[in-house]
């Protein structure tokens, strides 16, 4: 496909030919992705010289190019095996301009800033740090690339369907002479994951070749297109509604939206979606939609299973900050395990880039009188807590405004504890915390929305917040504090045999700029109530945590009311492995800390509960957790607002091979969906497997849940390839919270095991969410 690969020796006429054509593919490429004539992706076109940056030393000139595809990215490497390397857009996760990575921070001088930028790769593949020949190139390298990501992942799903279709075919189309042979059919095919035998490839290929030629061309290859992607399923609901000269009249879908979609809606919204979707200027025209428009709508955020109203901030935000489910990480500095893994400011920035609003930060004594960030008592890297603070300064909020909490786990001495927070106030100046809002003796939390653009520090205190405002601060400089209970875990679990009651030096410097969240040792719900004022939280391991919201849900909820809770992962877990948050959040927890690094069953349900509220990493728990009047307990209820859930799984488009290098490998695919909440509410149910067939396979296959407390429940949907004789392996998954889910016909997006979306693939379905009889 591409002209940069090995070939046999074209001749003159020809090379002039196949460059006319490329250049042809991506003149078309960038026109579908609305960036027809420009002048950056032409850049990125022509390609281009970088160096690419690994060490001070290993510092190498690459020749850089975007394929013809408008999607895939090429450089010459000088490895034996691998002298072409490529890779995709759709793996990037952003570009960074200037010397914004680790590496390139490390590795080259403030004087090139204009000249480097970063390529940031979603999941664990390393960063790529490249410096172009001056700065108006780099500009333009991250110009170019920032626009293509970005229109990519504005495309709806039937572009993106669109766009993946046609490059299959083109990589199908072995001799790049625009014909369609039944040999290349077959190879489509199965590039599309669909196995289709060879009488019926037969079949297709004869229906389209009207000339007789024994290939396909133009029109032959858009009739094979229209009948590879037809949507039998939406051709039955829109026969069923298109009532006006087989088109729908805009009471036709006002009827559909009222009917199907059980929305809240007017002619004017009818009116609305035709003037958004309709492509036919007729029907548009005449105040219709068609069978294309149609389509089209389905797949739009209208269309989309999750209600388009919850991605903006929609919550009231004035609420105490202890009201709030908020996204918090565990050991955020770790890339990988527990034990002999990588810290890295990455790691930081990748949290706060997903919205977590609490990020954990372990603090040693280091060389030169520098405190580092590690996991203690192990073999992990060390990073400096300067150059932490410092990323979380530049990437707190850019994805959400509202306020981050830094939860310190301090083992360090007075003097670099003083340091730690000479970093604190000269790096995070004016957005540290350092009184209360107001300059008054505070009895409850600041909103969300009153701290926005704040950090608060989690940590030991040395007295009582009031002492500090009525001038009655201690005039020491320092003075004997409990360890933090996490830190005195982590040695009960055998890092080192010390007394768990062990007590730290705290400088008087740190304690001062710890506000709305002094940690203090949690000795039973009586005495927290009797004793802890309201900001005095503590931190429960996960083992510790379970067990209250088995046997004293009630209690837990009613703690959680004026106070914060923070749980973490035990200590056992090594491999950076994850707890279920769902049981803490049905009790009211709100700091739920989990392994942001590990791709797992646990972090797609935190990422589902706060898809929602505008990715602000804040989530307003239920009026039944906020109350001191309710006596629910999510074991034995009061259950006051029964639901019934109907689903009905119909159908999958384009899901994506697992075996990408076996040839002939096609999925069996499947589909679950599970409920988590309160325990009444979990639930698992799934389709049966379809042989063969990962392009469009059918189910319409019925379900039914009941659920108890719709408010605390998620939703999760599993696409998985059917295996016999081994575990099924997932091809994607989505969840969200079942309060955001819309009724009707919709179509749910697939996102892959670390949370990234699949852009062509999705299931669709139909939903119901009623009152239970």
């Amino acid at each position: 496909m591409s002209c940069l690969s090995k070939r046999l020796k074209r001749t003159k006429s020809e090379e002039e030919a196949f460059l006319e054509k490329a250049k042809r593919i991506a003149h078309e490429n960038g026109k579908r992705l609305g960036l027809e004539g420009d002048a950056d992706l032409n850049f990125l076109l022509v390609g281009g010289e970088l160096i690419k940056i690994r060490s001070s030393s290993w510092k190498r000139n690459r020749f850089f190019k975007l394929q013809e595809d408008c999607k895939t990215l090429w450089y010459k490497s000088h490895k034996t095996f691998r002298k072409n390397q490529t890779f995709s857009i759709d793996d990037i996760e952003s570009i960074r301009k200037g010397r914004q990575s680790e590496g390139l921070n490390k590795h080259t001088d403030p004087s090139v800033e204009e000249m480097c930028f970063s390529i940031i790769f979603k999941g664990r593949k390393k960063n790529l740090d490249l410096m172009a020949a001056n700065g108006s190139e780099a500009k333009q390298w991250v110009s170019g690339l920032d626009k293509i990501i970005h229109n990519m992942r504005n495309l709806s799903r039937q572009q993106k369907s669109e766009h993946w279709i046609i490059n299959c075919m083109r990589k199908a189309d072995k001799n790049a002479d625009n014909k369609m042979t039944l040999k290349e059919l077959k190879h489509f095919l199965r590039q599309v994951n669909v196995e289709v035998d060879d009488t019926y490839a037969a079949e297709i290929f004869k229906t389209c070749d009207t000339s007789n030629s024994g290939s396909l061309e133009g029109e032959e290859i858009e009739h094979f297109y229209d009948l590879l992607t037809h949507r039998e399923e939406v051709d039955v609901i829109y026969g069923k509604y298109a009532q006006t000269e087989g088109q729908m009249s805009s009471k036709d879908l006002l009827n559909f939206l009222l009917t199907e979609q059980m929305e809240k809606v007017s002619m004017e919204d009818a009116l609305k979606l035709i003037e958004k979707y309709e492509v036919d200027g007729t029907a548009k025209q005449n105040k219709r939609m068609s069978k294309d428009g149609f389509l089209m709508y389905l797949h739009r955020e209208e269309g989309s299973i999750f209600n388009p109203a919850h991605k903006q901030v929609y919550q009231d935000m004035h609420q105490p900050l202890n009201h709030y489910y908020i996204s918090s990480s565990h050991n955020t500095y770790l890339m990988e395990d527990q034990l002999k893994g990588p810290s890295s400011t990455e790691a930081y920035i990748k949290a706060l880039m997903k919205s977590c609003r609490c990020v954990e930060l372990d603090c040693w004594d280091g060389a030169n009188g520098e405190p580092v960030i590690y996991h203690g008592y192990t073999l992990t890297s060390k990073v400096l807590f300067r150059d932490v603070i410092k990323a979380i300064n530049d990437y707190a909020f850019k994805t959400s405004d509202y306020p981050v909490i830094l939860s310190l786990e301090n083992h360090c001495s007075v003097d670099q504890q003083k340091l730690m927070a000479h970093h604190l106030i000269s790096i995070l100046g004016e957005a540290l915390l350092t009184k209360p809002v107001g300059n008054t003796m505070p009895s409850d939390f600041p909103s969300p929305e009153g701290l926005k653009g704040k950090f608060l520090i989690k940590g030991k205190r040395l007295n009582k917040l009031d002492a500090a405002l009525n001038n009655n601060n201690s005039t020491l400089e320092e003075d004997t504090v409990s360890e933090e209970d996490e830190a005195a875990d982590c040695k009960e679990n055998g890092h080192k045999s010390k007394s768990k009651k062990s007590k730290i030096k705290l400088a008087k410097a740190l304690s001062d700029i710890v506000v709305y969240c002094k940690s203090v040792h949690f000795s039973g719900f009586e005495h927290a109530k009797d004793c802890q004022v309201f900001y005095e939280m503590s931190s429960f391991k996960e083992s510790k945590a379970f067990n209250l919201a088995e046997n004293s849900g009630t209690a837990y909820i009613h703690h959680n009311i004026d106070k914060l809770s923070r749980i973490y992962p035990a200590g056992s877990r090594t491999d950076s492995s994850n707890y279920n948050p769902v049981p803490m959040w049905n009790v009211g927890c709100q700091i739920v800390a989990l392994n942001f690094q590990t791709p797992s069953k646990e972090m797609h349900i935190n990422q589902g509960r706060f898809l929602q509220n505008g990715l602000s990493g804040y989530v307003l728990k239920p009026e039944f957790q906020r109350s001191l009047s309710s006596q629910f307990d999510p074991n034995t209820g009061p259950w006051l607002k029964r639901k019934t859930f109907y689903v009905m799984v119909i159908s999958a488009q384009q899901l994506p091979k697992i075996n990408k290098d076996k040839h002939k490998s096609i999925v069996d695919p499947l589909v679950r969906m599970e409920i988590y909440g309160v325990p009444a509410d979990n639930a698992s149910k799934e389709t049966h497997y379809i042989d063969n067939n990962g392009f469009n396979p059918m189910w319409n296959e019925k379900f039914q849940f009941n659920i108890h407390v719709a408010e605390l429940a998620l939703l999760r949907f599993v696409v998985e390839d059917y295996d016999s004789t081994s575990q099924n392996d997932l091809i994607g998954q989505y969840c969200l919270p079942l309060s955001s889910v819309q009724n009707g016909y919709r179509h749910v997006p697939l996102l892959t095991k670390r949370g990234d979306v699949i852009c062509s693939a999705g299931l669709f379905v139909h939903l119901m969410l009623v009152d239970a009889q």
